[in-house]
């Protein structure tokens, strides 16, 4: 079993023990969408597999706030914000912005970049050493900015 799936354990019993049922509700979903990749593609998820969906779903919760936040509901914000530092609690430590630059300098400097057109090939380079720590929107803009595109 994954360490990942592990922790999940531990904090829905925990939560269970505890009463608390917001916390109980948002590990319960998160383990039915760990099951049900599991049991769809058959697998036995690794960390790695396990992290893909907690981006998935913390992403969807990222869009729910600003969708709400946009509709006035302000109680199902901080819903969907309690939900979301929930997932992130999952999530490895995720790299600031200096850090990430420093990264895209060693890849457009490794992959010999000259413009926009050349961008793939930086992301190629790039993916492997953020996924999972940075946000991707910032990384293409940070990329894009670097190649005058």
């Amino acid at each position: 079993m994954s360490e990942l799936k592990t922790k999940l354990s531990e904090a829905m019993k925990t939560a269970m023990k505890a009463g608390d049922k917001a916390t109980t509700a948002y590990s319960r979903n998160l383990h039915a969408a760990v099951r049900k990749r599991e049991i769809d593609d058959r697998v036995d998820l690794d960390d790695a597999g396990v992290i893909k969906i907690v981006q998935t779903l913390a992403k969807q919760r990222q869009d729910s706030i600003e969708q709400f936040r946009q509709g006035g509901r302000q109680d199902l914000v901080a819903n969907e914000e309690a939900e979301l530092k929930f997932l992130q609690g999952f999530l490895p430590a995720q790299m600031d912005e200096a850090e990430i630059r420093k990264i895209v300098e060693a890849a457009v400097a490794q992959s010999g970049a000259k413009s926009a057109k050349d961008m793939g090939a930086v992301m190629k380079i790039l993916m492997p050493q953020v996924q999972g720590k940075a946000d991707g929107k910032l990384v293409n803009q940070i990329v894009r900015e670097k190649l005058g595109g």
